[in-house]
């Protein structure tokens, strides 16, 4: 089968697609890279002349400023158009989201539509914001979520103006749209299926895919000082809660500075991100979490021990019996006190780092996962 897979914010497709690769599929990956992620691709739309050149990109920012349009957007609608005459005979195409060309709405649909009449088989990914998600978390309903910062701080809208656009009208429409003329419906983790089940969709869960082949599992050696990873994507610095880490990371050093080493990052390449953590034991990833997002998959799978979301919720679903990871509650007094255990007691983290790469092996094993999108997509493997 041929399959097109348009999008990527996390590396959720690139590893579906080393998955369908192996059980003999043809597969091509269209995305913007994700800005300074710079994820692989195999056809990009990045809008090269608005971002990367220093002139455009300041009469963008003036124009932005002056008529709130956005010039990025159109370059990435326009790139993508170009790369139509391309797209043919493709027997499936998956979008990673509502608004996967990152264009402005009316666009989208526009290039959907042009897709659409090429492939009849369609599935749209719930892998992050989306415009049911927002619709649930704006209810208030669970105990915390992203969007808790804003319900505390009405101030910080303007933070929030990602996730709030799918609840505007040319959003939502474009996603009704999608559900009309897709079959399927898929969620990537339990922060996204919860909120669509609450909302009344019908939603096919399947976890995210980890190429543990790329990913060397580390049993972590304790030698002079136990190093502590955060990566900011200053973007998403608020919703994923990054002041509580950066503020408990304040008191664990003062209260360790002879035992711990700490590593903080900002707005890397996804490669360079990688390449920084590697040296850590214990990463903080997000606060406000139920499940586990990309970057603490692949934290687990490499057998770090991963702050992030681990809940109740979680544990249950996936019948886990002892700790794979922190759960990262948005308090200050929890992390350290978490951290200054695993601080005092390293034997943990060695324990916790084996049982997360032996949870990702059984879970998120990439092969297994692309086996479910096919049948999902109803599509078999080819011997």
């Amino acid at each position: 089968m041929k399959i097109l897979l348009i999008g990527e914010y996390s590396r959720l497709h690139n590893s579906l697609k080393e998955g369908l690769l192996v059980l003999g599929h043809e597969v091509v990956l269209l995305s913007s890279g994700d800005h300074f992620k710079k994820f692989d691709s195999d056809y990009s739309f990045h809008s090269v002349f608005l971002s990367d050149y220093w002139l455009p990109r300041k009469i963008k920012n003036v124009l932005y400023k002056l008529t709130g349009i956005d010039l990025e957007k159109a370059e990435r609608g326009l790139r993508f158009y170009l790369l139509l005459p391309q797209l043919k005979n493709f027997d499936h195409v998956q979008l990673i989201n509502s608004d996967t060309i990152e264009t402005f709405p009316f666009l989208s649909r526009i290039l959907y539509k042009k897709i659409f009449k090429k492939i009849k088989n369609r599935s749209l990914l719930i892998c992050g914001d989306e415009t049911p998600v927002i619709d649930y978390l704006l209810k208030r309903e669970s105990d915390y979520s992203i969007l808790t910062p804003y319900f505390k701080d009405n101030s910080l809208k303007k933070h929030f103006e990602y996730p709030l656009k799918y609840t505007t009208k040319n959003y939502r429409k474009t996603f009704d749209w999608l559900v009309e003329n897709c079959q399927n419906l898929v969620a990537s983790d339990l922060d996204y299926k919860i909120p669509m089940d609450k909302m009344g969709y019908s939603v096919h869960f399947i976890p995210n895919p980890i190429n543990t082949l790329k990913i060397e599992f580390q049993e972590q050696k304790i030698n002079d000082k136990i190093v502590i990873f955060l990566g900011i994507n200053r973007s998403s610095y608020i919703k994923k809660g990054i002041a509580y880490f950066e503020k408990t990371l304040q008191i664990i050093q003062e209260k360790y500075a002879e035992k711990i080493a700490v590593i903080i990052t900002e707005n890397l390449p996804y490669a360079d991100y990688i390449y920084l953590y590697n040296t850590a034991q214990i990463v903080l990833d997000q606060i406000y979490a139920d499940d586990q997002g990309y970057n603490a998959l692949e934290a687990m799978a490499k057998g770090k021990v991963v702050f992030t979301g681990g809940g109740k919720e979680f544990m249950e679903h996936y019948n886990v019996k002892e700790r794979i990871n922190i759960n990262a509650l948005p308090e200050v007094d929890s992390l350290v006190n978490e951290l200054s255990f695993l601080i005092e007691n390293p034997e943990a983290i060695i324990a916790i780092g084996k049982r997360a790469r032996a949870f990702i092996e059984k879970e998120h094993d990439y092969i297994n996962i692309a086996n479910q999108y096919l049948e999902t997509w109803d599509l078999k493997t080819i011997p």
